[in-house]
């Protein structure tokens, strides 16, 4: 599988951040140095490259400056990439809070506790796919509201690019391992999504991102029952995304010249 290697999220990030900090520009390989000219103003072969873990659960993972000049970036390896999770009443209150009516939040409960209720107190629990077999005509009006421009970028920020707590928000989000990566910076982010809010799916989505329970919990085991109270945001085709956006970028600069 490109992009990856059977090491951890964590192992991964301090693999990437011990290659390139202190390193002159130069001495990166090619990949690196494409990676930081694409990010960085005004930096040359000589600059020197300092990267850091980030710790404060903010979406960035690694902090890289060069000069006075700092940029916050996400790691990603792997497929179908978890982006955000957080409590289902939190999620709720999001809703709330981008004027989402209670008859729709409503109906994003009973597709998310799939039992015949809005807070997951119904005796019979169904899959996705049984759920999908009923209600699709319900998640396609779902999707309608959730698409729309203005809810879709808030919820950009707050699954992708800054989170819950209103920090700094990441400017790439750099995906694969140390010898084998692609990128995509926070405005190809924004773009991409957005252009993806008219996506053909069987299942509640904000553009390319994907909304689901943390866990089904289907069999009633009381370990995972609490994370059947929580949502995650999934980015199914991270990669796939950045590869066409990355080709994107590169026909518009060759048209340019």
């Amino acid at each position: 599988m490109p992009f990856n290697k059977n090491i951890t999220g964590f192992q991964n990030e301090d693999e990437l951040i011990h290659y390139i900090n202190r390193k002159r520009m130069k001495e990166l390989n090619p990949m690196y140095q494409s990676f930081l000219y694409d990010l960085f103003d005004d930096i040359c072969s000589n600059s020197i490259v300092y990267a850091k873990p980030v710790y404060d659960k903010q979406k960035a993972d690694m902090c890289i400056q060069i000069g006075s000049q700092k940029k916050w970036i996400s790691i990603k390896k792997g497929i179908k990439n978890s982006v955000h999770v957080e409590s289902v009443t939190n999620f709720i209150k999001f809703l709330k809070n981008n004027d989402i009516s209670q008859s729709i939040i409503d109906k994003v409960l009973k597709y998310h506790y799939a039992d015949g209720t809005t807070d997951g107190s119904g005796k019979k629990r169904m899959s996705v796919e049984e759920y999908k077999k009923d209600h699709q005509m319900e998640i396609h009006n779902i999707n309608l509201v959730l698409n729309q421009e203005t809810i879709l970028r808030n919820a950009i920020n707050r699954f992708v690019l800054i989170g819950n707590n209103r920090k700094q928000p990441i400017d790439a989000i750099l995906y694969g391992v140390i010898d084998d990566f692609i990128w995509i910076k926070k405005d190809d982010i924004i773009n991409m999504i957005l252009s993806r809010k008219n996506l053909n799916t069987t299942s509640i989505h904000f553009g390319s991102l994907f909304y689901q329970p943390l866990n089904r919990c289907l069999n009633d085991n009381v370990k995972y029952e609490s994370a059947r109270h929580k949502i995650q945001i999934k980015w199914y085709h991270l990669s796939d995304d950045i590869i066409e956006t990355m080709n994107q970028n590169v026909l518009r600069k060759n048209h340019m010249i």
